[in-house]
């Protein structure tokens, strides 16, 4: 069944608000709302926690200005907003999870476009978040910052590389958080924490002028707490859905992934799909079995392009993660890209096939619950991929559905769509219990 959210703040003080959903947020008065950012940031989380979180917070005046000004008449007029530090706010440098990208890159003079639409949508910046270092990783693990927690769990990473956003979104913090997702970015963490999460697609506006990683994959993306209030986004900032008259999709059950998972993920599939038939499914684990080696190469080649300009000056600035990413990426030969482009385009032309026939695809988020510290190793990244590359490879925009396991932990959903404003989307998320 999918993840129902307890409508409960993480510090037990009776008189907590329980702000979780945007229409809740938005009955508060601007001074109220941004008291109540600033005091969630100080007391939801440890102090530790909260520097591996949250990477800038406005001060409460700033923010009660903000809240005052958002424009009346939209369904997100005065929703909280937290923002990836991959992205500008005039004024405010963007450090993407370095330590040193202020240094190499012009100081930002004009806000990101998805942060002047959602400006325009009425939606209100709060803050930025930490990243994995550079975006380039699907855990919260971060050298210069601290580690970022699954709220709830001590010790489980809260899934990357949108670690922060994710995590302040199901630590209630805030009800809607912005993120970028190239491998999985979004997906992973939004599984990991329990919460919906949306990737789109690669080239559009929104990711255009955000810290690359490697372009052909980047997409922006966002997370809500529920499924309605991921509807009011999606609708808000993608237009009104058109009406899925009985989609045709199904559900693949995919190897590696852990029983407790596995059986979870089928059973809340259910409500959306039924299984693959065989033909099919064989079909796409056959396409997909090389995602993870293909993205590796492709996308590794695109980061390293970006990064060879900084890579030697300023190794030492880079957290051991970063530096082990730039090594693998600098390896790549012209010989590993030939190899894998015969397997690259075999599985593109699988999807098309695929979207001939079929609305959607459902398939697991993630192989596993969020890790402890001592899982997240380069084994258990490249069983993530295995999960999250083929959508990335076919530029294809994901939701992403969270599943309760019966340890508490979660695990999640992936809705594939060959197209942003899929009316799928707003049918799947309709069939969620809150």
């Amino acid at each position: 069944m999918p993840l129902i959210h307890a409508r409960v703040a993480i510090c037990d003080k009776m008189d907590d608000l329980r702000l979780v959903t945007f229409g809740e947020w938005q009955q508060l008065a601007p001074d109220a709302a941004a008291r109540e950012i600033r005091r969630r940031a100080d007391v939801f989380v440890s102090p530790e926690q909260r520097r591996a979180m949250i990477a800038f917070l406005p001060s409460e005046v700033d923010l009660a200005a903000a809240f005052a000004a958002a424009p009346p008449g939209s369904p997100m007029r005065g929703v909280p907003y937290f923002l990836k530090d991959m992205f500008d706010v005039a004024g405010t440098p963007t450090f993407a999870g370095s330590s040193f990208l202020p240094e190499v890159r012009t100081a930002p003079t004009v806000d990101s476009r998805i942060v002047r639409d959602l400006a325009v949508a009425g939606a209100v910046f709060s803050g930025k978040t930490q990243t994995f270092e550079f975006a380039w990783g699907l855990t919260g693990e971060n050298a210069h910052y601290g580690d970022c927690e699954r709220p709830r769990f001590p010790g489980r990473t809260s899934g990357g590389s949108s670690s922060g956003s994710a995590a302040a979104v199901a630590a209630d913090i805030v009800p809607f958080a912005i993120g970028t997702d190239t491998g999985g970015s979004v997906r992973v963490p939004a599984a990991f924490c329990g919460v919906y999460g949306y990737r789109g697609a690669p080239g559009d506006a929104w990711i255009s002028d955000a810290v690359p990683l490697a372009p052909s994959f980047d997409t922006a993306g966002w997370f809500t707490r529920t499924a309605a209030d991921m509807q009011t986004a999606v609708s808000t900032l993608l237009g009104p859905p058109r009406k899925a008259e009985s989609p045709k999709g199904c559900y693949v059950e995919m190897p590696g992934v852990d029983p407790e998972v596995a059986s979870a993920c089928r059973e809340a599939a259910s409500r959306l799909a039924g299984i693959a038939d065989s033909s099919t499914g064989d079909e796409l684990r056959d396409k997909f079995a090389s995602a993870a080696e293909i993205y590796g190469v492709i996308a590794g080649v695109e980061s390293w392009k970006l990064h060879r300009k900084w890579a030697e000056k300023y190794r030492p600035k880079y957290g051991p993660l970063l530096q082990d990413r730039l090594d693998r990426a600098r390896g790549v030969s012209r010989a590993q890209v030939a190899a894998v482009e015969p397997s690259y385009d075999s599985l593109r032309r699988a999807w098309t096939t695929f979207f001939l026939t079929y609305d959607f695809l459902v398939m697991p988020a993630v192989p596993f619950p969020a890790l402890m510290k001592a899982d997240c190793t380069h084994a258990s990244r490249l069983r993530l991929l295995g999960l999250t590359a083929p959508a990335s490879l076919g530029a294809l925009p994901v939701l992403s559905i969270p599943v309760e396991l019966p340890s508490g932990l979660s695990c999640g959903l992936q809705v594939i769509v060959n197209n942003p404003k899929s009316p799928v989307i707003d049918w799947a998320l309709g069939l969620q219990d809150d």
